[in-house]
């Protein structure tokens, strides 16, 4: 699924640099300069390696780029993928609907008390999670009830 995706010379260096401290595969990289944030997409069964015992791989790279960093696990399945994107939320269920214009939707029901976990800070988790449906698996807009 990650095939049409390029990286640029900034993405790179801080792919190389999470790789070196975590020794994890890292597939993906978005660098949010806005949030002040990059989120990495490693392959299924590494988020712990990532994280590190304690968090201490993710606080060695805060201290060492200033940035807040976030991890998710990659799925093949998209209903599987979401539900990664959304954690620490509790996801009741994901539907994903292909409209009759072909275009994809989702639909995520999320646990009431865990929906602004869900949603984020003015909508942030929301928006991340939109990009990456649409990055990996072509899904127009995923909504959060």
């Amino acid at each position: 699924m990650t095939s049409g995706i390029k990286f640029t010379s900034n993405e790179m260096r801080y792919i190389a640099l999470f790789e070196s401290i975590t020794s994890a595969n890292v597939k993906d990289c978005i660098v949010d300069e806005e949030q002040g944030r990059v989120l990495y997409v490693v392959s299924e069964g590494q988020v712990g390696v990532a994280i590190g015992r304690g968090g201490r791989n993710i606080h060695t790279l805060e201290r060492m780029t200033g940035k807040k960093q976030e991890i998710i696990e990659y799925s093949e399945n998209a209903a599987q993928f979401i539900k990664n994107a959304l954690k620490p939320a509790a996801v009741k269920e994901v539907r994903i609907t292909e409209k009759p214009d072909g275009k994809s939707i989702a639909v995520v029901a999320v646990n009431p008390k865990d929906k602004g976990v869900a949603i984020g800070k003015n909508g942030r988790n929301a928006e991340r999670l939109r990009f990456l449906a649409k990055r990996y698996f072509q899904i127009e807009n995923v909504s959060i009830t």
